[in-house]
């Protein structure tokens, strides 16, 4: 460990560490464009000087190791006048287009010209312009704005191992080029619009969509393959409208594949089920909660249950689940789309895996068979629990004539207009609970949006349930079923919302 002083503030780091970082750990922001902790360092903005006490000159923080005893002033005079004049370079082209530019609210550029850049501007010159440029994929170059921190250009360099971007030109003609004949298709490269300090590197998928200040911010995971990616969720008038990466060391580091960062309408989806349903006659009728499931317990009484349930179900709702199958002596299974699988090469263990679904190592976990076609000969006593699974692409007929069919999903497909009940839940991004990826991790996410009508969570519908049938689930909170689940699933055995935090923990037994 290397002591050091910064800005009056003692403080121990490990040997090696930056003084950009060591200022972290004081409490200090010290002001960067080109570093950022996922990318080699390049040390090319030269926003981040310091002062250092006998060093000859300033110091660039991102790529100054710490040493014993070093006394560093961050904002001193000399240090903040530097900055300064970086901040006015930076600015001499830079168009004054805030009010229309994406990145307004959430732009480093913005945040540190406000805190230490000039007043006003000294150029009466007029700004050089270049066009706007379709980089492929979802990306979209605006070149004005760009400040040449090299951030995407490293990235795909040394993480994407795609080097498709480059520097283009020299002095003040320099742009972000890309090399003729290649777009930045690459599964991984919408990275580069996170990680683009300023307005230059777009979303196509966001673009003028919303502003950074008019929406809500939630912690989740992404639920559109098994790595378990961590991200957040960003919600405008209970619509999610973007899934940003959120930095997690054991499991995506600081990023997301372009699959799971774009794919996530379904969770706008306008034909919801709203209302609980139970059967009257020849048709469905909507109905009070207390009504719907008193129905469905009495269908499920004395029946042997078999579920079909889907890999994007929480762990508390898939174990509530195993116990009603379990009761009664029958089964359940669970289907899961496959991918191409799709690495990130510069980060090992992280990639796009084969299986298209969040919660797969969990329904293992908790008692479910995989089965790509799920056939059952179900007869006059089974009673088939269908929990969020639309079975596209799945001959009905080939499972049997069950007694009687209860739908506890987010909709209605046409094959479940012969169901006896629908219990309507909240998808995942509407409740609380965890996943557990391909590597065991088990992961906790977030309600990032309200239900639609009377939809309830889904492990709360499916305790009431169980409660009608003698069992003692009487859960009120993600939590308690969360600790139900570990003290009856080896498992999860010691693990509790508040021992997983925010980065997870590991399953007993770990990876496979």
């Amino acid at each position: 460990m290397v002591t050091l002083t910064i800005e009056g503030r003692q403080v121990s780091v490990p040997e090696g560490t930056s003084i950009l970082e060591a200022a972290k750990h004081a409490g200090i922001l010290v002001p960067h464009y080109c570093y950022h902790p996922g990318l080699p360092v390049a040390g090319v903005c030269r926003m981040c000087l310091v002062e250092v006490e006998k060093a000859p000159k300033l110091a660039p923080s991102c790529a100054t190791a710490v040493g014993e005893g070093q006394v560093v002033h961050v904002y001193s005079e000399k240090a903040l006048e530097a900055r300064k004049g970086v901040l006015e370079l930076l600015l001499i082209n830079h168009p004054l287009d805030c009010p229309i530019c994406d990145q307004a609210g959430e732009c480093e550029l913005q945040d540190y010209t406000y805190m230490e850049g000039r007043p006003d501007s000294r150029l009466r010159d007029p700004k050089r312009f270049n066009p706007v440029e379709d980089f492929g994929g979802d990306v979209m170059y605006v070149t004005n704005r760009c400040i040449l921190c090299t951030r995407c250009v490293r990235f795909m360099d040394t993480m994407a191992q795609d080097a498709v971007l480059n520097v283009s030109e020299r002095g003040d003609r320099a742009v972000i080029g890309k090399f003729e004949g290649h777009d930045l298709t690459h599964p991984w490269a919408g990275n580069v619009i996170d990680l683009c300090p300023v307005g230059a590197l777009l979303s196509k998928d966001s673009l003028n969509k919303v502003r950074a200040w008019e929406v809500d911010r939630t912690a989740s995971i992404c639920p559109n393959c098994t790595q378990g990616c961590n991200m957040i969720v960003e919600t405008r008038d209970n619509v999610v409208v973007r899934l940003r990466p959120r930095a997690n060391e054991a499991v995506n580091r600081f990023f997301m594949c372009d699959y799971g960062r774009l794919n996530y309408r379904w969770l706008n989806r306008p034909d919801r089920v709203e209302q609980p349903l139970v059967r009257r006659g020849d048709a469905l009728a909507i109905a009070d909660w207390e009504t719907a499931l008193d129905a469905a317990a009495a269908v499920l009484k004395g029946a042997k249950v078999r579920v079909l349930a889907s890999p994007v179900l929480s762990n508390e709702t898939l174990g509530l689940l195993a116990r009603l199958f379990r009761k009664s002596g029958g089964s359940g299974v669970f289907r899961v789309a496959k991918g191409e699988v799709a690495p990130l090469p510069g980060v090992p263990g992280l990639a796009r895996r084969e299986d298209l679904a969040a919660n797969v190592r969990g329904a293992e976990l908790l008692g479910f068979t995989r089965s790509d076609t799920p056939v059952w000969n179900l007869g006059a006593d089974d009673v088939l629990v269908v929990a969020d699974e639309e079975l596209a692409g799945l001959d009905v007929s080939t499972l049997g004539r069950p007694k009687a069919i209860v739908v506890i999903g987010t909709t209605l497909p046409a094959w479940a207009r012969g169901a006896a009940v629908v219990l309507p839940i909240g998808s995942f991004a509407e409740e609380e609970g965890t996943f557990t990826n391909v590597d065991g991790r088990v992961q906790r996410f977030m309600q990032a949006k309200a239900a639609p009508g009377n939809a309830r969570p889904s492990f709360a519908v499916l305790s009431d349930l169980l409660a009608r049938l003698g069992e003692s689930t009487n859960f009120f909170l993600a939590s308690e079923a969360f600790a139900a689940l570990a003290a009856a699933e080896a498992p999860f055995s010691g693990m509790s919302y508040d021992t997983l935090g925010l980065k997870g923990a590991v399953v007993a037994g770990g990876a496979r």
